[in-house]
């Protein structure tokens, strides 16, 4: 009889599991699209590699939505992070293919100052206003795009190769015989898989950006009244840009031509576009069927650990981590070993009966045996807490790491990893209190009313205090970085 139940019990659970679908771990939940449903391209903070503060996207005169840049919903971990994820007036649908789309003219500053000029008198006389586009481009920021919660990768094609980087975003510009250019047209890849268990659904699997620098002349289109009736019935599909007229189109942008991309072979001959006047924009779209990847490994790619320039700084920061410790090691066993050196020659020789008598009185080393158990003579009860702050900070990283270990901590998930430090050292308080309390109770302290109120406040204000002062810092240089 019992066996029988065991078996209806595992039948029951068996089919029960063979009906219930696969779940995905909080935060990364699947989008699926259908052809034509639009697709949002997200614009986050512009960072550098030779540039500690990122710069807020629309803080560059680039291209912005109808109605102004509006901010995307955020967690405290995406604020803390530095992130301001922002609409933009890009605008893609599933598997609809876009070639030499205009999307603004932009107004980027006055030309940058000739260093013939900067020597001469007259540039200490005159003023002009500074570029910022161009001098962002020489201190060499990236965009970084983000389609689907998935960030855009850059690609980079000369002559000889062709390079695709996951790691950065890709270059708002370049600099080429000390003048700055900026990339005024991109091409946006996307590869989607369509979706087993849905029909007509599709996935986006990977993003990726390759920017160019065309010099478009351009002229302002004469406006046209008979199209007033049809504009008004797409307000809210349509921009209000008017697109202009190009008066020397490359190939991709010759009116009715809807079969070349925009590719590097176009531009091999035509000239940049300088960082500066007015510049047309303009973007293609083009998607592309992946069958081999999957939606659930589309960020391997991101976390692939084989990547060169990633690999090169991880060794180079262990490197000189091992070069510290066996420096410090080092100098500490010098010091150890020629204050005990004397002692131990002491100890191994034969003793003579003079040595005898001084023998029972300690000398040297022996002298601080015991002093690990007597408790500090000047703030006793800071070293309490600052053991208890370090028994927190000890647990909050190692549950964070077990929850990152088993996924819940995605890195498609914005912010979760700051998010999940605050959360963690606000609970592991009570290992904090217990053990100051435990130790200082050893110590025989008795103001324990203090350690108690010191304990809650001693870590937190310091680290809120740099942080105070690093935010302060970040608003005066305009940074994202700067909490609001």
């Amino acid at each position: 009889m019992m066996k029988t139940q065991l078996i209806t019990i595992a039948s029951f659970l068996t089919s029960g599991c063979m009906q219930v679908q696969g779940f995905y771990l909080p935060g990364v939940n699947p989008q699926s699209f259908a052809q034509g449903d639009p697709v949002k391209l997200k614009v986050n903070k512009l960072t550098s590699s030779v540039e500690l503060l990122p710069l807020d996207y629309y803080r560059l005169p680039f291209c912005a939505p109808d109605g102004g840049p509006k901010l995307d919903h955020e967690n405290l971990g995406e604020f803390l992070a530095g992130d301001r994820i922002e609409n933009s007036p890009y605008r893609l649908a599933m598997k609809e293919d876009m070639i030499c789309e205009q999307l603004c003219v932009a107004h980027l500053g006055p030309p940058e100052t000739s260093p013939e000029t900067k020597k001469g008198k007259k540039a200490k006389t005159k003023k002009n206003k500074k570029n910022r586009v161009a001098a962002a481009i020489r201190r060499q920021y990236h965009a970084n795009w983000i389609i689907d919660n998935l960030p855009s990768a850059a690609k980079v094609e000369d002559d000889t190769m062709i390079e695709t980087s996951y790691s950065s975003g890709f270059p708002i510009g370049f600099i080429e015989s000390d003048v700055a250019y900026v990339h005024n047209h991109v091409n946006i890849e996307i590869q989607y898989h369509q979706v087993e268990l849905e029909e007509g659904k599709n996935r986006i699997v990977k993003f990726i950006v390759e920017p160019f620098s065309i010099s478009h002349a351009f002229k302002e289109a004469d406006d046209d009244d008979d199209d007033d009736d049809d504009a008004s019935e797409d307000d809210d599909k349509k921009s209000s840009f008017k697109p202009v007229n190009i008066l020397n189109p490359i190939e991709s942008c010759e009116e009715r031509n809807y079969e070349k991309h925009t590719n590097y072979d176009m531009l091999a001959e035509r000239p940049k576009q300088l960082a500066s006047g007015r510049v047309l924009f303009t973007y293609d779209v083009i998607w592309t069927e992946n069958t081999e990847l999957h939606w659930a490994s589309r960020w391997d790619v991101y976390l692939d650990t084989e990547n060169p320039e990633s690999t090169k700084v991880h060794w180079v920061s262990i490197f000189n981590s091992l070069i510290v410790i066996v420096i410090l090691s080092t100098m500490v066993a010098a010091i150890l070993v020629r204050n005990v050196r004397s002692d131990y020659a002491r100890y191994n020789r034969l003793s003579t009966d003079e040595e005898l008598d001084t023998a029972k009185q300690e000398i040297g080393w022996k002298l601080v045996h015991a002093d690990v158990f007597r408790p500090p003579q000047n703030a006793p009860m800071l070293l309490a807490i600052c053991c208890g702050t370090g028994v927190q900070l000890i647990f909050m990283v190692f549950i964070t790491m077990i929850f990152a270990y088993l996924g819940f901590l995605s890195p498609a998930n914005r912010g979760s990893l700051m998010t999940a430090l605050l959360l963690f050292y606000v609970l592991m308080g009570v290992t904090n209190g217990y053990t100051t309390a435990r130790l200082y109770k050893a110590m025989k302290g008795k103001s324990w009313q203090k350690a108690t109120t010191f304990t809650a406040m001693f870590f937190p204000t310091i680290a809120f205090s740099i942080f105070s002062i690093l935010n302060l810092v970040a608003l005066i240089q305009g940074s994202s970085d700067a909490v609001p």
